[in-house]
């Protein structure tokens, strides 16, 4: 495997009744912004949780950050911080919530005219305020990593910088009992697909990597379904939560290849027509699979063995029967798997792609091969 350096600094609290810790992972001396969405956790009870626990602390809220954070709305947040100095954040919520608070965290620090740089030029994160969170949708592993997505109008940019990486991580599976099934199928699949683009690319003789991702996919694969006929089952819930958290926290993904070209192509997607991101990257993995098999052959014959028992046939033949399973499995989570299943027909494939120049996304994949003709090869496979 490659040179490494390996670090995950977030504190995770797990289970049950574990938002009381924020009462003592928070100084009492912080004065404390509260961020939040759409008001679920009003619903759910988790709002008068977070509000027992900050009784003795000095704090505020904030709300509405989108599913897809918009910028604008996070610019308000940045204004409510400086202007009444608060220094520390709190998001409750799920990936977007938590994505959103990551870029409010640093653009309060930012020195440059315009936070959007530190999205559109990679401007350098040079500090930040500390953020905690607690989560209520597991999904994109963003409660103990240092990324984080922003939408601005049709562009959807990301960053990422140690410095937003959450202090700690409430994970209580209870909180995710209120789920509808959409959200918990897209937490699955968004799950699935991020230890895919940190597994399937080449062999590098990564064995724990290789071991702990196929443990993963067949976790989400086992209990996946199971969270769409029994939701109540807070077991199968415990295990996801924790699964999409351990698909993301950069363990898997050290000393490996990664390919990022489905998430890329699938912001595309998300910026232009609104489309969830999970389901984003259940259209255009399978596509992936199909159009890059070459490269990606040794680890496609490996993921079709250990996590769907493919042995028999040739090597087209195994190939396209991990390809079918996976799609399978994704059919079963209700997810679409094709453009036309999100309503989209090929002209969107144009405007994907001039989307895909515009931001720089021409040299895709763990080899950087995927270029803009690649990228539309990929496209319409997804039709």
């Amino acid at each position: 495997m490659d040179n490494f350096t390996f670090f995950n600094n977030t504190r995770i609290h797990f289970g049950q009744g574990q938002i009381s810790k924020i009462t003592s992972e928070i100084p009492k001396d912080k004065k404390v912004l509260v961020l939040y969405g759409g008001g679920s956790i009003k619903k759910n009870g988790v709002y008068d949780q977070v509000k027992a626990a900050l009784a003795d602390h000095n704090w505020s809220e904030f709300s509405g950050i989108e599913p897809n954070p918009k910028y604008d709305t996070l610019l308000k947040a940045v204004a409510i911080i400086k202007a009444e100095n608060f220094d520390y954040l709190l998001a409750v919520g799920g990936g977007s919530v938590v994505d959103g608070t990551k870029f409010i965290a640093a653009a309060c620090k930012f020195e440059g005219a315009d936070p959007w740089d530190i999205l559109e030029t990679k401007a350098a994160v040079n500090c930040a305020l500390t953020l905690g969170c607690i989560l209520t949708l597991p999904a994109t592993g963003s409660e103990s990593n240092g990324n984080a997505v922003v939408m601005r109008e049709h562009d959807k940019l990301a960053f990422n910088s140690p410095l937003v990486c959450p202090a700690f991580a409430i994970l209580d599976p209870t909180t995710t009992l209120s789920l509808s099934p959409r959200q918990s199928a897209n937490g699955v699949v968004g799950a699935f697909v991020h230890v895919m683009e940190q597994y399937l690319t080449y062999p590098v003789n990564a064995k724990v990597q290789d071991r702990f991702a196929e443990a993963l996919l067949l976790n989400l694969i086992e209990e996946g379904p199971r969270v769409l006929k029994t939701p109540d089952d807070l077991s199968v819930r415990s295990n996801l939560m924790w699964s999409a958290t351990q698909a993301l926290n950069g363990l898997i993904g050290a000393g490996v290849p990664q390919d990022w070209t489905s998430h890329g192509i699938g912001h595309e997607l998300t910026g232009h027509y609104g489309i969830d991101h999970a389901r984003s990257l259940s259209i255009i993995l399978p596509a992936v699979m199909n159009i890059c098999r070459i490269e990606k052959e040794d680890k496609l014959l490996q993921y079709g063995e250990r996590v769907f028992a493919i042995t028999e046939g040739s090597i087209d033949q195994r190939i396209d029967q991990a390809i079918a399973q996976t799609i399978h499995f994704f059919t079963i989570m209700n997810v679409p798997t094709t453009l036309n299943h999100a309503g989209l027909e090929r002209a969107s494939i144009e405007v994907l792609l001039k989307s895909l120049k515009k931001h720089g996304m021409v040299a895709l994949g763990e080899k950087g091969n995927n270029d803009l003709s690649r990228s539309r090869k990929i496209l319409e496979a997804a039709l």
